[in-house]
């Protein structure tokens, strides 16, 4: 069992930012439910598989944009309540893990934001330019594999802040840590992935799922959270 932390946030904010970080993991979760059985391309996938599915799934696209506004604020409440509950035991060691964690969530929905807006560009103007939606699939993959970099200085700040404040358990601090570095060596290798289909994109895919699991168990976290008497 972990050490009660040091923590300065009030058990109310704890569990509303908790709630939120479920909220989040549930949210992109449906977002890919909605995209991916839809038929979603792969990253480096054939323009006429993109002309596709953007030209016919234009439903989809906007059900699973849709949902990725509220992500992202549950997303920056999430990272609010984390750094909440960690600082005041940073600042007794002189670390910041906690602001290294929340500037990587921070990095992400700009990125994301990204991802999502050239989704519906795609959506709006698939059929007019090949050449245009070439460009913008290949701008899409390239955003979406380097958005790893940002998940792992969020998993990295969060899970090394949680562990040494004694928030989070060890198994939840060495998944953030693992999937950390599956999403960073996914991002440093984005123009393989972009070129090529094949086995190195399932990094990515594995550091995702591992991410989408240490939100909800630090969700919990928080909502279970009684700061220090």
């Amino acid at each position: 069992m972990p050490r009660q932390p040091f923590a300065e946030s009030s058990p109310g904010f704890s569990r509303v930012t908790g709630a939120a970080a479920l909220g989040f993991a549930v949210a992109i979760v449906l977002a890919n439910a909605v995209m991916v059985p839809a038929g979603l391309p792969l990253t480096g996938a054939e323009i006429g598989a993109v002309d596709t599915f953007f030209g016919t799934e234009g439903g989809a696209v906007a059900v699973a944009s849709a949902l990725t506004p509220a992500a992202w604020v549950l997303a920056t409440l999430f990272g609010a309540g984390a750094v909440s509950a960690l600082r005041r035991s940073e600042r007794d060691r002189g670390e910041a893990w906690s602001l290294v964690g929340f500037t990587g969530l921070a990095l992400q929905n700009v990125t994301f934001a990204g991802v999502v807006a050239i989704r519906l560009a795609l959506s709006a103007t698939t059929g007019d330019d090949g050449t245009t939606t070439g460009g913008l699939w290949a701008l899409h993959d390239a955003l979406f594999t380097l958005n790893g970099t940002f998940l792992a200085l969020a998993l990295l700040g969060l899970s090394v802040a949680g562990l040494r404040a004694g928030v989070i358990r060890t198994w939840h601090g060495t998944l953030g840590l693992v999937s950390a570095a599956l999403l960073f060596v996914s991002a440093t290798l984005t123009p393989l992935i972009i070129d090529h289909t094949g086995p190195l994109g399932l990094l990515g895919l594995a550091g995702w799922s591992m991410w989408v699991i240490w939100i909800l168990a630090y969700g919990v976290t928080l909502i279970r959270l009684n700061p220090a008497r």
